[in-house]
């Protein structure tokens, strides 16, 4: 590789770094690519390696880079779209679906999860716990909680407990006839747990997605997600398929 050096900039020098480096990546490297080191990098760009480290702080920020224990840092790939505000009606666990079970509990629900699903302030219901992949790193982690209501067929013999269970829930879930669902976005900081789940610092940003599936004439369910939001985006409307590449030589799809 050649060696640019960075003119005078009215803007701070790590941003227009950024700027040039995101091309670089369009350019020259594929997803999953190792980044050469720190000293390579800051020598090829003529520039100091805390300038180069603000730089990829922030592109790993915006989801753009991955930085991974014993490996170092790699070219994110795209990220996941999570969709929002689309006439979808399918039930968590119907085919197709790209969450995996991790466990199962009967526990007493948040007092606002309870108020939503017009349970007892000491009415138990199951408790699922699901996570969510893609190339292999941690996305998203969801708590789906459910009223004993809408599961009346299950067997407790069937379904001894974890994610055993939370599959037996999911499959007993899809008798009810499906009459909506909603959904809310924010904003928010990963708590510890999350922060475990997904492989990031507690405090790092995360995007909360609250949904509510409506069955009977009631809250049948209610599943608080949250995704990392480094690598996922949000999507409107039912392809929610728009990519704008920063090489020129891509074409947006």
């Amino acid at each position: 590789m050649g060696t640019t050096q960075l003119e005078t900039v009215p803007e701070p020098k790590y941003w227009h770094l950024k700027t040039v480096l995101t091309e670089a990546l369009d350019s020259e490297f594929s997803v999953g690519e190792v980044l050469p080191n720190e000293r390579d990098l800051a020598a090829r760009f003529g520039v100091a390696r805390a300038t180069l480290r603000q730089a990829l702080e922030q592109l790993e920020l915006e989801g753009r880079l991955q930085r991974r224990r014993g490996v170092g840092t790699t070219v994110a790939p795209p990220r996941m779209g999570v969709a929002v505000g689309t006439e979808q009606h399918v039930w968590p666990g119907a085919v197709g679906d790209a969450w995996r079970p991790v466990d199962c509990a009967v526990a007493v629900p948040p007092a606002a999860v309870a108020e939503v699903l017009e349970t007892g302030p000491e009415d138990q219901v199951h408790t699922i716990r699901r996570s969510r992949v893609t190339h292999g790193q941690p996305v998203a982690a969801e708590l789906l909680y459910i009223p004993a209501s809408s599961v009346p067929g299950l067997s407790a013999i069937d379904a001894p407990s974890g994610a055993t269970l939370a599959r037996a829930v999911l499959r007993e879930l899809q008798h009810l006839d499906l009459e909506g669902q909603d959904r809310a976005v924010e904003l928010g900081s990963a708590r510890a747990d999350d922060a475990k789940e997904l492989d990031r610092l507690p405090g790092a940003p995360v995007l909360v997605v609250t949904t509510r599936y409506f069955a009977e004439g009631r809250t049948a369910a209610v599943s608080v997600a949250t995704y990392r939001a480094d690598t996922c985006r949000l999507t409107f409307g039912d392809s929610g398929g728009v990519e704008i590449h920063h090489d020129p030589e891509r074409r947006a799809s």
